[in-house]
């Protein structure tokens, strides 16, 4: 199933998601149709299939909800170390230009915490963390309008 802005469940809906498990549990219980069930509960036959296998298998207990499907790699207090570190830039780590961009930072999480983690998983780590991205507020003093010009003119229509 997929979620919009690629998110999941949230914790208030994964707890009413359980209350409906449960509540389907204790129809089990009386011995009601799944047919029965689906339609008072607002929810698909095949889902509430799949609740009476669990709850055959486990009982009530297996209609708890498992918590959100994936747990963030680095935890608030690890970010806490990390916020840390890259307050000291990226300097200390042997990049000339200061800035830090995903990849470095991917590279200072392997480093500290020895954990693997994709640029797309440090920019939810960043973002669930109320980071934002940034850009410069100015041109580079080293900027040559000239020859950016002549490359408009003459590179760039060759590259499309």
């Amino acid at each position: 199933m997929r979620y919009a802005q690629g998110g999941g469940l949230t914790a208030e809906r994964r707890l009413l998601r359980e209350r409906i498990r449960y509540e389907a549990g204790e129809r089990f219980c009386r011995g009601e149709r799944t047919a029965v069930i689906a339609n008072c509960l607002r929810v698909s036959e095949r889902s509430v299939e799949r609740w009476r296998r669990a709850w055959r298998e486990g009982g009530m207990t297996a209609l708890a909800s498992a918590g959100p499907p994936k747990l963030p790699k680095v935890s608030d207090e690890q970010f806490a170390v990390l916020e840390k570190e890259l307050a000291r830039g990226p300097a200390v780590y042997g990049w000339e230009e200061q800035r830090w961009t995903l990849a470095r930072i991917r590279v200072l999480i392997a480093r500290t915490f020895q954990l693997d983690c994709s640029s797309a998983a440090v920019w939810r780590l960043l973002h669930r963390q109320g980071w934002a991205w940034q850009s410069p507020a100015r041109r580079a003093l080293e900027r040559d309008e000239e020859a950016v010009g002549l490359w408009k003119k003459d590179v760039w229509p060759q590259a499309e």
